[in-house]
């Protein structure tokens, strides 16, 4: 047995409507007289309220999603520390670096970092920073490349 071969069970299914053959659904066919809606091929569009201005008209509009927002991310120069706490000295910090210590999602494109913190180890900064944090990494002994 295949599915094109399983036949409904008795009374699952009734009988459409047959419209315009007399009794109580003909001449018209329920769609009353005259009129946009009682026309064929013409149906009234969705949130259309009449001609009065639609509600999702009168509302007012609210809020904005940046796109590059979702693929920038801030991080802190105390993240940063943790993170390179246990490598070695000057060891070059960029986007790849920070994504494989976890501390920027894989997503992330462009980063910037800003000073909240300290810095203990000389690291070698290639990502874009505020100017406090490039003076943080120069007084520790690392430098920043600019990116």
């Amino acid at each position: 047995m295949e599915l094109n071969q399983l036949k409904p069970a008795a009374g699952s299914r009734h009988s459409s409507r047959r419209l315009g053959r007399g009794f109580t659904r003909g001449k018209t066919c329920g769609r009353g007289h005259k009129g946009y809606k009682s026309r064929s091929g013409s149906s009234v569009a969705p949130g259309f309220e009449g001609g009065q201005m639609p509600l999702h008209r009168r509302l007012p509009k609210v809020g904005f999603n940046c796109r590059k927002a979702r693929s920038h991310q801030e991080v802190r120069l105390s993240e940063i520390n943790a993170a390179v706490s246990m490598l070695d000295d000057n060891v070059l910090v960029n986007v790849e670096m920070l994504k494989a210590l976890n501390v920027i999602r894989e997503s992330t494109k462009t980063v910037k970092v800003f000073l909240s913190g300290k810095i203990d180890k000389a690291i070698h900064l290639a990502v874009p920073a505020t100017k406090g944090v490039k003076t943080a990494v120069e007084t520790a002994g690392g430098k920043v490349v600019d990116a």
